[in-house]
């Protein structure tokens, strides 16, 4: 805009967007404002800065919030998927307890180590629990009761019926079933 000033200058007329201008319009639009609108202007210009700061505050809020909740979508639907499946892991740990041959067992611990590498992939772990251990409710749940024998102490695993099993940020997707001495 400077330039066509200067060369407004020099000539007495100018095109500016199709129509001659001649440089004393020129010089009236670019009157300066009065101090009062000025500051009316700033004060509106940083009304408007410190909206905008908000919206793009509260939109990178939601777009973390979405991201978190999908997130944990996928995390619950892929322990909802694998909770359906692990009945079929505990009838292969009982095949492999009941088989004769090696060649079987052989097998069968193949096919066990097979699912424990993709629930390892998932990022699901088996919750270890051992007879003789005590109880936690937190991570186990009694099915059975059996009276403490000689030496035995109340509250301890007597025997594990069914494995276990959580997610990497601890959160149980199955509970361990076991016998617990009362």
């Amino acid at each position: 805009m400077a330039k066509k000033k200067d060369d407004l200058k020099h000539n007495e007329e100018e095109e500016l967007d199709g129509e001659p201008v001649a440089a004393e319009e020129l010089e009236e639009v670019e009157k300066p404002l009065e101090p009062s609108e000025l500051e009316k202007a700033n004060a509106l210009a940083e009304d408007y800065k410190r909206k905008w700061y908000a919206v793009s505050a509260e939109y990178d809020n939601y777009r973390k919030r979405n991201q978190a909740a999908v997130s944990k979508a996928y995390a619950d639907g892929a322990a909802e998927a694998v909770l359906k499946l692990l009945p079929v892991a505990d009838n292969f740990g009982y095949a492999l307890d009941g088989a004769s041959d090696e060649k079987t067992k052989a097998g069968i611990d193949k096919v066990i180590k097979s699912f424990a590498n993709i629930l390892s992939s998932l990022g699901i772990e088996e919750i270890p629990v051992e007879a003789g251990a005590d109880f936690d409710e937190g991570v186990m749940e009694a099915v059975l009761n059996f009276p403490c024998g000689d030496g035995e102490e109340p509250n301890k695993v007597k025997q594990v019926l069914k494995k276990g099993y959580k997610a990497k940020d601890g959160k149980v997707i199955r509970y361990a079933q076991v016998a617990v001495t009362i």
